[in-house]
């Protein structure tokens, strides 16, 4: 609490005024510097007529979204390790009605398409699959091999679409007679 007051030019007891300890600080700088802000919208704007184009269009916006908050993954592991995702739970709340508003729109595109999957599992799978796309990005950059980004996102919705098996499961072996 010390160093925020100093960096922040404000006397320790004026700190104390507005939060009890460093973890409503932290609570504080979560709130006001997630991405979920810029995010959400732009997934709710997301457009296309067929679920391949509504989710390209969402991944983009995803993506965006996530690169214009560099900091967001230095966010992220500080909540997880200092402060054992403490704040994430009260964030969840805010962030979650929002997302599944974004999964009903994913089934309003996709209609019959889409397998039957509660639309919460359906929201948790694409933020998940978007999320690793951007760490991964973070934490690997400096040594994927050249020209592996190339068109990488475009590959992570044809997974997340299309799953990564060529056909579906093999046909159960027949059983010889006799």
């Amino acid at each position: 609490m010390r160093q925020i007051a100093h960096e922040s030019g404000v006397a320790l007891g004026g700190l104390y005024n507005h939060f009890h300890g460093k973890a409503e600080v932290f609570e504080a700088v979560l709130k006001a510097f997630h991405p979920y802000h810029e995010i959400l919208p732009a997934l709710l704007a997301a457009q296309g007529e067929t679920i391949e184009a509504f989710v390209r269009d969402a991944a983009l916006h995803l993506q965006k979204g996530l690169e214009n908050s560099p900091d967001f993954l230095n966010l992220m592991f500080i909540e997880i390790v200092e402060f054992n995702s403490l704040h994430l739970g009260k964030l969840f709340v805010t962030i979650f009605p929002e997302g599944l508003k974004v999964a009903q729109r994913m089934i309003q595109v996709g209609g019959s398409r889409l397998r039957p999957f509660p639309v919460d599992l359906l929201m948790r799978s694409f933020m998940g699959l978007f999320f690793s796309y951007y760490i991964t990005g973070i934490l690997f950059k400096q040594v994927w091999p050249s020209g592996l980004e190339s068109n990488s996102l475009d590959q992570f919705v044809e997974i997340y679409l299309h799953g990564i098996l060529l056909e579906g499961p093999p046909e159960p072996a027949s059983s010889a007679g006799g």
